[in-house]
This record gives C-alpha cells, structure tokens and sequence, in this order.
C-alpha cells in the first residue's frame, strides 16, 4: 500500500469510502453488516487504514455498521472520519445533537477527521451564518481533542468555494472534492485544486470512478487506453490520473464489494502517474464521455428519502440518462416495465424537494417530465 504523509501521519493513499456499501434486497438502507465486515478486514489486511462515512449514508446506518467493523480492532489502527450533514438544511441548528450521536454511533471517542459535509449554493449562507454556531462548535471540539483534523467536502461551484475558504480557509486543514478525469474540466476541477494550493490545503478526493462510470467505459472509449497502457485496468486509469496530481493525498472509493476492495488495493501497491501523452490521450476520451453524458448523477441517494412519492430516484436517472444516451432504445422501457407504475418517472409531482438536497444541484424535477416526455408519456 502506498502511504502519503499528511501532518505527522501517514495515510494510506487508498481510503474505504463507506457510502455504497453492500445492502440487503436492494435496499440502501439495509447494509449487508456480514459483508461489510469482510471488506474492512480486506481492507485492514491490505494496509487501509482510513475510513469515511457520513450522518446520510445508508440512511444513517452506515455510521453503525462501520461503527460495529472497526470496534473489533486496536483504535490506534484506524483513522475515522464523519461529516456535519450540512446537505440538509434542517440540521443546520443540531450541529451538537448530531455530532455526539455520530460518535455513539461509530463507538469512538474522538473524530480524527472531521467534515462540514457538502458546501455548495444551497447551504453556504447558513454554513457561514453564526446563529447556527456550526464553525464555533466544530472548532471547541477540535480544541477540546474530539476532532483532530476539521476540513470541508465540496460540491459547490467555485464562487462557493471562494466564499467558504475566504471565511474558514485558515483553519481547514483539508478539502474533499469530487474529482477525477471527467470532473477535471466538467466541475472545474483544475481551478478547485488550483485555489486550494493557494491556501496550501490538500485534497482528499471522492468520486474517482464518478458512481462507478469510469469502472464501465464501452469498448471504443477504453480502446486508446488499452493502446497506451495494456496491462493496466480501466478502473485504475482513473486512480492513475488521480496520482499526477501532486496535491491529492487521500483518494476515497465507494466499494460495494470485496472484489472492488481487492482490485483497488492491488492498484494501490504502485504509483504510476500519467506523462504527458497519456494525460492527452485520457483527456480525449473524457471530452468524448461528456458530450453524450446527461446528467451527473453519483448515486448518493440523497434525494431518495426526500421524495414524497419514494421515487427512485438514482435508478431513474441512470435510466434517462441511458435513454438520452442512446437517443431511445429498448432498455429503459425494459427496466421500467419491472418496476411498478406509480414509481415511474410519471410520477414526480414536480415538488422539487430533491433538488434541495442533491450534491449535484441537479434539475431532478425537469428530467422526470423530459424522461416522461421521452417515453411517451
């Protein structure tokens, strides 16, 4: 395993992302807790030893089951982190009730990394509103040793991030954001590492196989990698574009199964950034994956539990944008033939309750109706 230094630790370069992990019957707030037990002692085997959850995943049951996995080592063997769920503005007033049930939830004592999770337009005036006490509180647990390292995850646009780090830049000590070769130039990526070099803050990455996108690339899109590099995986591709950027120290996967955690710790024995060429050449293949993508969705199933008719919503996306994709075709109307009516794109009321809580400030309500539209109604 690869390690990068970060203050006077030395992380693995491969964090567990623990917002995808495997469920019962398809259900996400269901984790497979036997499952999930096995990657953690893969990962812990494979030298991981930094692990991400947050109050939203899984329903808040992903907080518990890594709670559970990691209470069966030593602490000193892992490194923890949680989030504030700032992604919902309902919570912006119980940053104290949340953060201490999040500890009894992980069996810790302490955070040894900390996150205003997902500062983006819909929530940056609140996050730097005082009355909310979020950044005082943060920081008197940082003081008192129950946070060790307080930082910021990011989905907002560069205003966003301009205004965030103008009033807590000098106390964050690291920033997440979503970022891999599609988001390089898709979210601006480039200039979101670029000001934080700036302000000399390294970045943890979520996302690098954007929702497991850059895992699945068709044949034409994998065939000048394969030309490049025909020993390399095409999932690595991604993790290789994520080691030449110098300033990135944790790179997070979401692994839904031990197969993934195998494969990426594998990937992970080796640093092999991109020259120059290859950077070229992968950068094509991204302008090319962009122009026919739809909608960014990462499946984080924010949204999900914000729908009043408990929609789908992921799925259904995944759905349009495949139909959109392939300008029509037969499998969207496939899978939806599988599901039940009253939970087909037709039924969105239009509420728009989703898009307040969606990472990706997606217009969830405006592709039900074109989707809709697209199958006829």
């Amino acid at each position: 395993m690869i390690y990068k230094t970060f203050q006077d630790l030395e992380l693995s370069a491969l964090g567990m992302g623990c917002m995808r992990l495997p469920v019962i019957d398809g259900d996400d707030a269901k984790v497979d807790e036997a499952a999930a037990f096995q990657m953690v002692d893969e990962a812990m085997a494979g030298g991981v030893n930094y692990y991400d959850t947050a109050w939203g995943y899984h329903s808040g049951n992903s907080e518990l089951a890594l709670g559970k996995a990691l209470a069966r080592y030593p602490r000193e063997k892992f490194y923890i982190a949680d989030k504030f769920p700032g992604y919902d503005l309902a919570n912006m007033p119980k940053v104290k009730e949340i953060f201490e049930e999040q500890l009894k939830k992980c069996q810790v004592d302490h955070f040894d990394f900390y996150l205003f999770h997902n500062v983006c337009e819909m929530n940056i005036d609140a996050y730097l509103d005082p009355k909310y006490g979020i950044y005082d509180y943060l920081m008197e647990q940082k003081k008192n040793g129950r946070i060790r390292h307080l930082g910021f995850s990011c989905h907002g646009a560069m205003p966003v991030l301009k205004r965030f780090l103008e009033a807590y830049g000098k106390d964050m000590e690291f920033c997440q954001l979503q970022l891999n070769y599609i988001d390089w130039t898709f979210q601006n990526g480039r200039e979101k590492v670029d000001l934080l070099n700036e302000y000399h803050i390294p970045v943890w990455v979520m996302e690098p196989l954007r929702g497991g996108r850059l895992a699945r690339l068709s044949d034409q899109e994998a065939a000048p990698l394969k030309a490049m590099r025909p020993d390399e995986t095409i999932p690595a591709w991604a993790f290789r574009f994520l080691q030449s950027i110098p300033s990135v120290t944790m790179v997070l996967s979401g692994m839904s199964d031990l197969e993934q955690m195998k494969a990426n710790i594998a990937t992970f024995q080796t640093e092999a950034p991109l020259n120059e060429k290859e950077m070229a050449g992968l950068m094509e293949v991204a302008g090319g994956m962009v122009s026919q993508t739809a909608l960014p969705c990462t499946a984080c199933h924010y949204c999900v539990s914000h729908c009043p008719k408990g929609l789908n919503i992921p799925e259904l996306l995944a759905l349009y944008n495949e139909h959109s994709f392939t300008g029509g075709g037969f499998l969207a109307p496939m899978a939806l033939s599988a599901i039940p009516q009253d939970k087909w794109p037709s039924a969105c009321i239009g509420c728009r309750s989703c898009e307040k809580v969606c990472p990706q400030q997606l217009k969830i309500s405006e592709a039900m109706a074109d989707f809709t539209a697209k199958l006829g109604g």
